[in-house]
Order: C-alpha cells, then sequence, then structure tokens
C-alpha cells in the first residue's frame, strides 16, 4: 500500500504514542487531541461536527442560560447530560454555566464518550453507561494491537448492528422534565423499516449519519486497510461561530438534504384555472421529516405559478432574514411542515421548558415496502392549491431552517444571544424538491405530473 502525506505523518507518531510503546490511560484519552496523533481523519471530521460543537453552540448556550434562569435553576444538569456529558461526569459542571471556564477538551461529545459506552441503560436523556476504563471501543472485530491504547470490539459502536442506533438514540431522543416527548428521532427510526433487522431494509443511525469507506483506522504501522467510517455526522444543524471544518460541514449537510424528501408536482385543468397538486415523501431521512428539534425547525413548501413571466399564484415565498411565523398571518395557503408546540393554557410555547402539548405535521418515515403488510403507513402527503388562471410555468421546492428566525429573535430579546448571529444561520432548499413544470415539460401520457410518476 503507498502511503499519502497523512500516512507519513501518522507513521512519524508512532514513537509518540501510536506505536508499542506505553498505552495511554484514561487521563490522556478524555482529551480529543490525543487521539489527533493517530486518528487524523476521524479527529478533522469530527472537530468540525456539531458533536464537537455541542457545548460551544450559541444556541444551547443561550437555551440553557435562560432555562436555568427561568427556572431558577430546576434545569439543572438535563442540557449538559447530552451536550457537555463528560464535563458533567467528571464533575466539572452541574449546570453548564460554567462551560466557558473549563478546558476545550470537556466540551462536547468527545472520542472517549462515543468510544468507552458499555452499556444503554435507557432510551432518552443519555442513560449511556461508560466502562470508566483505559479501553476504546469500536465496530472493527479485530482492533489492532500494540496501538497507542487499549481497543475492543462492540457491537453498539457496530454501524452493521441495530444496538448501535441504540447509542445514537440515547441522546436524540428527549423527553423534557415536564414528561412531554418532545425530540423523537430514535423512536421514529424504530417504528420505521429502516430498522428492520433484514439486510435489504436496515439502515442504522450510522449507516446513513456515518458513511463508510475503505480506509486506515489508524495510521499506526501494521494497521490493514479495513471498512472505516466517516465522523463528521452532518444533519441539519450548523456551527456558526468560528468552527473547523465549517464549509464542509454545510456541504455534507446540502448534499444528505437533497435526496431525503422526492416531491412530485401535478397540474390538472379544471373549470376557472387549475389545481395544482403537490405530493411530498419522506423517502430517506430514516425517521420523519423535519426531526429531531422538530418544534425549532422551519421547514415549509413554496410554489409559484406564472403565465408569460405575470406571477399568478404564490405561497410560501418568504425573504432570507424574515422569520416563517411572519408568513402565517398573510398566507393561508402556508403549508409549514414541522411541530407545534403549546404551554398548559393553549398558547405558543417559544422554549422547552414551557412546552405542555406537541402538535406534529411531520412528514413520515416509511414504514413499510408494501401496502399488503399490515405495518405499511402511507408516507406521501398531498396537498392541493386552487389558482383562479391558467400559468404556463409552475416552480415547486421545499426549504428548512435549522432553527425558526422567531426562536433566535426571542433569544435576542431576552438578551442571551448576540443579534449579530441571526444573519448566519442559512436556509437549505431540498434538491429533489426542486420541480418546474411547463407546457413542453409534461410528460408524453399528459397526466400533468412532475416527474413522471407512472
Amino acid at each position: 500500500m503507498r502511503c499519502n502525506l497523512a500516512c507519513v505523518v501518522g507513521l512519524a507518531l508512532v514513537a509518540v504514542g501510536c506505536g508499542a510503546g506505553e498505552k495511554l490511560d484514561r487521563a490522556a484519552l478524555l482529551d480529543p487531541t490525543a487521539c489527533q496523533q493517530c486518528h487524523s481523519d476521524h479527529y478533522r471530521e469530527w472537530s468540525g461536527s456539531m458533536h464537537a460543537y455541542a457545548a460551544d453552540d450559541p444556541v444551547f448556550l443561550a437555551m440553557n442560560a435562560r432555562g436555568q434562569r427561568e427556572t431558577s435553576g430546576a434545569l439543572g444538569d438535563f442540557c449538559v447530560r447530552c451536550h457537555a456529558p463528560m464535563a458533567l461526569r467528571e464533575g466539572l459542571t452541574t449546570d453548564g454555566l460554567n462551560l466557558a471556564d473549563l478546558p476545550q477538551a470537556y466540551k462536547g461529545v468527545t472520542c472517549y464518550f462515543c468510544h468507552n459506552v458499555e452499556a444503554v441503560e435507557g432510551e432518552h436523556n443519555n442513560p449511556l453507561r461508560l466502562a470508566n476504563d483505559a479501553v476504546m471501543r469500536g465496530g472493527i472485530a479485530n482492533p489492532a494491537r500494540g496501538a497507542g491504547h487499549e481497543a475492543a470490539y462492540s457491537p453498539l459502536l457496530d454501524r452493521a448492528e441495530p444496538a448501535a442506533s441504540g447509542v445514537c438514540g440515547a441522546c436524540h431522543d428527549v423527553v423534557t422534565p415536564a414528561g412531554v416527548h418532545l425530540e423523537r428521532s430514535f423512536e421514529e427510526w424504530r417504528g420505521s423499516l429502516f430498522a428492520h433487522e433484514t439486510q435489504a431494509e436496515l439502515q442504522t443511525c450510522v449507516r446513513c449519519h456515518m458513511p463508510g469507506r475503505d480506509g486506515l483506522a489508524a495510521y499506526v504501522e501494521g494497521v490493514p486497510v479495513r471498512r472505516v467510517h466517516d465522523h463528521a455526522m452532518p444533519g441539519v444543524d450548523v456551527a456558526v461561530t468560528e468552527w473547523p471544518e465549517a464549509d464542509a460541514q454545510r456541504a455534507a449537510i446540502q448534499r444528505d438534504l437533497d435526496t431525503t424528501v422526492f416531491a412530485v408536482l401535478c397540474v390538472k385543468r379544471v373549470l376557472g384555472g387549475v389545481e395544482l397538486r403537490v405530493d411530498l415523501e419522506d423517502f430517506a431521512a430514516g425517521h420523519h421529516f423535519p426531526s429531531g428539534a422538530a418544534h425549532d425547525r422551519r421547514a415549509w413548501v413554496e410554489l409559484r405559478a406564472s403565465r408569460a413571466g405575470r406571477t399568478v399564484y404564490e405561497t410560501g415565498v418568504l425573504a432570507a432574514d424574515r422569520p416563517l411565523v411572519a408568513l402565517e398571518a398573510e398566507d393561508p395557503d402556508l403549508w409549514r411542515i414541522g411541530d407545534r408546540v403549546t404551554r398548559a393554557d393553549g398558547s405558543p410555547a417559544h422554549m422547552f421548558w414551557d412546552v405542555a402539548a406537541v402538535e406534529s405535521m411531520i412528514l413520515p418515515v416509511p414504514t413499510a415496502l408494501s401496502p399488503q403488510d399490515p405495518a405499511y403507513v402511507d408516507p406521501h402527503v398531498v396537498r392541493t392549491f386552487q389558482v383562479d388562471d391558467v400559468p404556463d410555468r409552475v416552480e415547486l421546492r421545499v426549504h428548512v431552517r435549522p432553527i425558526g428566525l422567531d426562536v433566535l429573535d426571542d433569544l435576542v430579546a431576552s438578551g442571551d444571544l448576540d443579534p449579530a448571529l441571526r444573519a448566519r444561520f442559512p436556509t437549505f432548499t431540498l434538491g429533489a424538491t426542486e420541480v418546474v413544470w411547463t407546457p413542453e415539460a409534461d410528460d408524453r401520457d399528459g397526466d400533468g405530473c412532475i416527474p413522471d410518476v407512472n
């Protein structure tokens, strides 16, 4: 095997800790930079991930500070259990209010935290049990010996094993102190066809969010090329302050979103105009769309119809700096996708500790391949729109914002978030939902649908 530059650098570090010398102890392994010596690619990918960013994310910091204040400290360790688990477990914080004063090694979701898991003892709010030893566990059945630390195989970190999704789900399912099941990505996955334990259907969280490639698990002499996986772990959230790999992160998010939802647009002549039929299918998310903090996400459908360049109908047309909620009062046809949350008195809830009820208006994850399967739930969500004219061009697209501008504005107004950050949050457009209908592009069978559904 020819050794590239990274390999040369890695091999040069063998004497420092990657070789057969003294093993790193637990204290050393707690610092992700110790992993960088031998696992430079994985460290670089992780360093730009939201896992690495979890305790530096200004929205997290703002929500935690405000939540502690508004609950008089009752929020306690609720947020840092997942956002800074090692800092909490090492006794360096109790509520996350002092994270700015802690060493970087204890912030975020670190290498040690994931690779030292020995058991999953629940399904939400981080019930992971660590071995608290100096053994780093992974999905390679025959880890190399003589490296800088002890290594062991664990099905909990094997991308081919369903149990691996339970490690992810431990933090990506959230039940609030009030008992509201607010974030449900793991529960959604478990109810989907992607959790079926058949080779044709099984897609664990790791298989999608940490795609595999052939490479070196460590730049150590004698380590063979094997199947390793990416540690960038893109989802939809983004880093908005100075952070490594920021451009790569956004590109990876866009790549994955582009194939998540599939859209079909049909245009049908009716008396006095046309009917626009939009069919959306959560094709490849692996869970509902949107997921995670779906109450804070803002996803919606944009539809424009024009004739000879003149707009005859539009819905969901929104300026980049305008909150989606501002459009709801003036756009009766607006199709918003996500969760709506309310307080106990039925008024809108802005912060998660105030949420008493959740109303879901999401795109459901596929549950079975065949409509004949008793578990089958139709994943298609369809809406029709009436246009009192006959357009010669109709454009469709679906957008998603990682967090609503109204949520950011609320945090700015309370003095917890820097207002300069607002403009740094992107709006993503899902590639497979960008559909343009024209009479010329219409399919040959004349059913008016783009793309052809027959």
